[in-house]
C-alpha cells in the first residue's frame, strides 16, 4: 500500500483544514487507517484511527471533539477533518495503514510522507 497525504497549510486559531490520504492499491478496502503527527523535538503521537469498515474509530484526547476521521472505500481515501484548530495543533500529520486499526505506530506496516498544518496564534 503506497499513501499520499495532502490538505495541509497554515491557517488561523481557530480554522479549519481537511486531510486527504489517498491510497494505492486494491485493497485498501481490508486496512485500517490512523492519523499519527509529530511536532518539532517530539515523538510521533496518536490523533485518530478508523477501522476497514468504520466501525471502530478512536481519537486521542487532546483532539476529541474537533478532528473527525472518515474514510471512503470507493475513493481509496481517508481524510481527517480539523475543526477549532489550536497553535498546539501545528505539526507534520501522517497517515499510516495496518492490518488492524490501533493507537501506536506500530500497529501500522505502511506510512505516508505527511503533510505540515501550522496553525497560526
Amino acid at each position: 500500500v503506497q499513501l499520499q497525504a495532502s490538505g495541509g497549510g497554515l491557517v488561523q486559531a481557530g480554522g479549519s483544514l481537511r486531510l486527504s490520504c489517498a491510497a494505492s492499491g486494491r485493497t485498501f478496502s481490508s486496512y485500517g487507517m490512523g492519523w499519527f503527527r509529530q511536532a518539532p523535538g517530539k515523538e510521533r503521537e496518536f490523533v485518530a484511527g478508523i477501522s476497514w469498515s468504520g466501525g471502530w474509530i478512536s481519537y486521542a484526547d487532546s483532539v476529541k471533539g474537533r478532528f473527525t476521521i472518515s474514510r471512503d472505500n470507493a475513493k481509496n481515501t481517508v481524510y481527517l477533518q480539523m475543526n477549532s484548530l489550536k497553535p498546539e495543533d501545528t505539526a507534520v500529520y501522517y497517515c499510516a495503514a495496518g492490518r488492524v486499526a490501533g493507537r501506536v505506530t506500530y500497529e501500522y506496516g505502511y506510512w505516508g510522507q505527511g503533510t505540515q498544518v501550522t496553525v497560526s496564534s
